[in-house]
């Protein structure tokens, strides 16, 4: 696998156009995934968090194609490697047979996974476009980057007050219970 697909850089412009093409592949790969996972999931309010995902991510599409029309290039999508790794695990949890509570979470574990990829990729990108001086182009990808991050607040809230839950057999956590980003774990305040 290869976050880069270019074995020479010179400039830093030919590394910024990698990186948007391979975000570009990486959200096409994804809206071809999204419905599929609206349709796997067991919990309603999850099938239509990833329903929302698929409209996301064809907004976040046009920002790069826009992105790329404004840098006076077509459009063009890199085999991103790792997205296509990520869905292939992905497809995965959406055929594997068990209690559909426990898909669920398996189905936002996968997700997040995805979005961790794509704030990275964004960032990146945003960051790149910023040092260029193509401020137009890293305000769009600070759009899609502040989508990706709330998405992933979303499934983490989603997950922690609901899905989890459910997939243990438990009751909802205790009011009060906050959870406050991945990297930390519950509190109670």
């Amino acid at each position: 696998m290869s976050l880069f697909h270019r074995h020479q850089f010179d400039s830093m412009n030919d590394l910024f156009v990698d990186q948007l093409r391979d975000l570009y592949d990486a959200e096409k790969r994804q809206c071809d995934t999204q419905v599929k996972l609206a349709d796997k999931a067991d919990a309603p309010e999850l099938a239509a968090m990833f329903r929302q995902q698929d409209s996301e991510a064809r907004q976040q599409l046009a920002r790069l194609e826009s992105a790329f029309r404004e840098l006076g290039l077509e459009p063009k999508a890199e085999t991103c490697e790792a997205m296509k790794g990520l869905i292939k695990e992905t497809e995965g949890v959406v055929t594997a047979a068990g209690d559909p509570r426990v898909r669920d979470a398996a189905l936002i574990a996968a997700a997040q996974r995805i979005k961790h990829y794509e704030i990275a990729g964004y960032g990146t990108a945003r960051t790149f476009a910023e040092e260029l001086g193509h401020g137009d182009i890293a305000t769009l990808l600070q759009q899609s980057l502040n989508e990706e991050s709330k998405a992933d607040e979303r499934f983490t809230d989603l997950a922690v007050q609901r899905i989890n839950p459910r997939a243990t057999g438990g009751e909802f956590p205790a009011r009060g219970t906050t959870y406050t980003s991945p990297a930390q774990p519950y509190r109670n305040s």
